[in-house]
């Protein structure tokens, strides 16, 4: 298969002035009229800029020369104590990964990073304290600057080998555009298809999957200082979750997943949405340059770009935990579903036409933002008959606005007076982020025989051993919730007294089916039992004829 190497056109970070410059101190203490003042401080890499380095932004690459440290300059005009801290940022932590401390004499100074091999990829800030004699300090840079992309601090970007798909969803034949960022002598690229593979992967930071298509080898010494854009061709698969991923000839890995979806929707009844919005709400790849992801949860209210890599060396937030184990069970139980993603669900025009083409939808990942449209849609398709299944929790949560390749989140739905319960029988509840897990207790088997038929459970049984119970983000029913919304399973005062998550069903006059779990984390045991065989025994029922 023939690939064409074009330079790609990128929206660049403003890249702030020419020189070096001296920073504002990010705050100050009583006696700090007797530290000194760092003044003229930059960052650069020992070599090689990288496309878009600045004085305050520095690109480097672990083990390859003439980029493998990074240098913070500064000036002191009298003798002090310096710190540098290198600074990991993440959903509301912040983490020290190196830090030096020397004394220093009046002049010109700097202090060299060297990453190890193995640093996470990303953006790192640089935090300078200055102590005196008498104790007193300065601190330079660590917070999150007011305006997004204008560092308060020196920023330096660890590159390994990064891309992204430009686009969410391809059809077969569709010619795939990669934007990659490597510093490299060459580079293979194989496409996977994500499921079928006889053993899924455990780690956070990668992808795995059968391989199709061919193997494809490309010279990079040649684009090693900037952004570069490549096209392959998406084959005649089958419909699915596929990644490419990218190997330099050092061994460094990235990834860029995208969905294949059929060549015509509808080629079968059931369909399965991918959470992409949601994947890049919870994606801290920092694209501005500033040491903190371009994602709410960073801080502030960015506009999310979807065209982004993915920070972890190109995987999806949690997709090991909530997505490979769900396109695991689908291939062995040989279930052959559309995939489509948040994108295509908004090219469809009205729920009348989603009803048409399918009769079950699933979300089995963590579906938390979606558009007015995509709302309407899946209710209207609810309201003609349609079966819906959410794997998760906390689904339809917020509202977002899209413009092109950007989602801005507004408002949560249910004070937009459409709360998610009235249309997934539960709605979110509370988070704790894991701290606690707990097992759910069944608690109305009689009413749903057919979800725990051959599993062995009835009433008072519990669900979660094998995966050390569920939790992270709950759901549980409310006055909104469908007239007849059933709780299937609870797991009591899991955040507290009376705060519980409970999986819910419920059915309509019109033949809808409707399916919650309840918890964030439940499609990641459904390789587990007795969670495999309610779940094809939840498949056949919303398969079946009204």
């Amino acid at each position: 298969m023939a690939t064409r190497l074009t330079r790609s056109r990128f929206v660049r970070a403003a890249l702030g002035t020419a020189g070096a410059l001296a920073l504002a101190p990010s705050r100050t203490f009583a006696a700090a009229t007797t530290v000194p003042r760092l003044i003229r401080i930059s960052v650069r890499n020992i070599g090689r800029p990288y496309e878009g380095d600045r004085p305050w932004f520095a690109t480097v690459s672990p083990g390859v020369d003439g980029r493998d440290a990074a240098v913070v300059s500064f000036e002191l005009r009298r003798d002090a104590i310096v710190q540098l801290d290198v600074i990991r940022t993440a959903l509301r932590q912040r983490t020290i990964v190196w830090t030096t401390r020397k004394e220093l004499d009046p002049g010109r100074q700097e202090l060299t990073w060297y990453p190890d091999y193995g640093t996470p990829v990303g953006t790192y800030v640089m935090r300078l304290t200055v102590e005196s004699s008498t104790g007193a300090r300065r601190v330079y840079g660590g917070q999150r600057p007011v305006v997004p992309g204008q560092s308060r601090g020196p920023v330096v970007r660890v590159l390994a080998v990064e891309a992204a798909c430009t686009r969410r969803s391809y059809a077969p034949g569709n010619l795939i555009r990669l934007s990659v960022f490597a510093d490299a002598r060459r580079l293979t690229l194989q496409t996977l298809h994500c499921g079928p593979e006889p053993e899924y992967t455990d780690r956070a930071d990668e992808m795995s999957g059968v391989p199709v298509g061919p193997l494809v080898t490309l010279p990079w010494r040649a684009y090693r200082r900037a952004p570069q854009q490549v096209r392959l061709r998406a084959g005649d698969w089958p419909t699915g979750v596929y990644t490419v991923r990218l190997t330099a000839k050092d061994g460094r890995v990235g990834f860029a997943p995208f969905v294949l979806r059929p060549k015509t929707l509808g080629a079968s009844r059931q369909a399965v949405v991918v959470p992409t919005n949601t994947w890049q709400a919870y994606n801290f790849y920092d694209a501005d340059g500033d040491g903190f992801g371009d994602t709410w949860y960073a801080g502030g209210n960015p506009p999310v770009v979807l065209t982004r890599p993915y920070r972890d060396r190109g995987v999806p937030p949690r997709f090991h935990r909530y997505d490979a184990p769900f396109l695991r069970w689908l291939s062995v139980t040989g279930k052959t579903p559309d995939f489509i993603t948040d994108d295509d669900l908004e090219s469809i025009p009205t729920g009348d036409k989603l009803r048409r083409l399918y009769d079950l939808i699933v979300f089995p990942g963590h579906t938390e933002y979606e558009t007015k449209h995509v709302y309407d849609v899946i209710r209207r398709f609810r309201d003609l008959g349609g079966r819906l299944i959410s794997l998760s929790a906390n689904a339809f949560f917020w509202k977002v606005e899209r413009t092109r390749d950007e989602l801005q989140r507004t408002k949560l739905w249910r004070h937009l007076g459409r709360p998610e319960a009235s249309l997934l029988g539960a709605q979110y509840r509370a988070n704790d982020d894991g701290t606690n897990q707990g097992v759910y207790y069944v608690t109305n088997a009689e009413a749903v025989p057919w979800l725990f038929e051959g599993t062995g459970l009835k009433d008072g049984s519990t669900i979660g051993e094998a995966v050390n119970g569920y939790g992270i983000e709950i759901d549980a029913t409310t006055r909104s919730s469908p007239p007849g919304t059933i709780v299937v399973a609870v797991i009591p005062n899991i955040f507290g007294p009376g705060i519980n998550a409970e999986m819910t069903y419920y059915e309509t006059a019109a033949g809808a089916r409707v399916f919650n779990a309840g918890t964030l984390d439940f499609a990641g045991s459904v390789l587990t039992a007795p969670v495999t065989r309610m779940l094809e025994n939840l498949w056949a029922r919303m398969t079946e004829p009204s």
